[in-house]
């Protein structure tokens, strides 16, 4: 069965790793690339996020008994097959997956471009992953443990 305080701690976390993200970010990509410790900041909690909604993902897809994701992207998509997420929502999150590995693994540097943009515009993905689930826990009725 699905820990709801589990998952709100989880909410929790994303909510401020979005916020620091935000918080650190200059108002341009060529600021944030000429500040080397903005950027990592910023890609860094950037990534603690999109892991804070994939651990969400995995929990929900587990406690729930249902088919195991094969990737950290096929578990946003099993979300949106089970209702939990929209597909616009679930799309998001599946390329913000390619960021998280990028940060995660140094996969050929990290493009100021990219994070600025997921910093100023993609943070709503992540929010709109937020609200969405903390609407399916509040509509769905869970078995007393």
């Amino acid at each position: 069965m699905v820990n709801r305080d589990r998952v709100a701690a989880k909410i929790a976390d994303l909510s401020d790793r979005v916020s620091r993200a935000k918080q650190h970010c200059p108002p341009t990509a060529a600021d944030l690339a000429s500040n080397r410790d903005a950027l990592d900041l910023v890609a860094f909690n950037l990534m603690l996020a999109v892991q804070a909604c994939a651990d969400i993902a995995s929990h929900l897809i587990a406690d729930q008994g249902w088919p195991a994701a094969q990737n950290l992207a096929d578990g946003f998509q099993r979300l949106h097959d089970r209702g939990v997420i929209s597909g616009a929502t679930a799309s998001a999150l599946s390329r913000a997956v390619g960021l998280r590995n990028v940060v995660a693994h140094g996969y050929s540097g990290i493009d100021a471009n990219v994070v600025h943009a997921a910093a100023t515009r993609g943070v709503a993905d992540l929010d709109a992953f937020a609200r969405e689930v903390a609407r399916w826990l509040e509509s769905t009725r869970f078995p007393p443990q």
